[in-house]
């Protein structure tokens, strides 16, 4: 199964693995998965981490590099998962976190998340 994680989730799998929950590091470990990041995720690290917070401390280039060398897929941002953010409802105001729920539905992936908010998409959208 393809499985794009969300932005938390790669930097807790990068930096902090005890936060995840088990079940995301079951679907994380397993063999059976292929495992994605879409290039906004390491968009939203560079911009947020360049506001201070505190939660965006990782440097997006060695995250990208540390994601390819572990053998997660990179997905682009193309001009089809941006028009599809559009036909959202808006349940979530964090950009970021709604071009990756439009990015899951036009791939027809499954996006995991750690955040209930983003959960309420439903599919194709699912909370660890």
């Amino acid at each position: 199964m393809k499985l794009l994680l969300g932005t938390h989730l790669l930097l807790w799998a990068a930096g902090k693995p005890n936060r995840l929950s088990a079940t995301a590091r079951k679907l994380i470990d397993s063999s059976a998965n292929e495992l994605l990041f879409s290039a906004g995720s390491v968009w939203e690290v560079a911009i947020k981490r360049g506001l201070g917070r505190s939660d965006f401390q990782a440097d997006p280039r060695l995250l990208r590099r540390g994601l390819l060398d572990n053998g997660y897929d990179e997905l682009p941002v193309l001009s089809e998962h941006v028009i599809a953010i559009d036909g959202l409802p808006l349940i979530h105001k964090d950009p970021f976190d709604r071009l990756l729920v439009a990015q899951a539905i036009v791939e027809g992936i499954t996006l995991l998340t750690a955040d209930s908010i983003v959960a309420e998409y439903r599919r194709p959208v699912r909370l660890v």
